[in-house]
């Protein structure tokens, strides 16, 4: 066997499973659906809806409407509205 291909091989092995593990923030793009007395209903990452509230202050966003989702760390039940397309 090659040794380099084998050395290779085990550092990618290694890079794999730390980057399974990576969690940071993701902010995405995705659409206001509908609102509710809860927050504002819009499609996650993964495409489900989920209703979250909004941290911009004095803003009132209407159905159809763009926005940027933040995901902290990776935690879906943190996240909030951000931005405004």
């Amino acid at each position: 066997m090659d040794f380099k291909t084998e050395l290779l091989s085990s550092i990618q092995i290694m890079i794999n499973r730390k980057l399974g593990d990576y969690k940071a923030d993701r902010t995405y793009k995705s659409v206001v659906k509908s609102i509710s007395p809860k927050g504002y209903v819009v499609l996650d990452e993964a495409g489900s809806e989920r209703i979250v509230p909004c941290c911009i202050p004095s803003i009132a966003l209407k159905a159809g409407q763009g926005v940027w989702l933040k995901e902290p760390m990776g935690d879906l039940k943190g996240l909030h509205i951000c931005g405004i397309l």
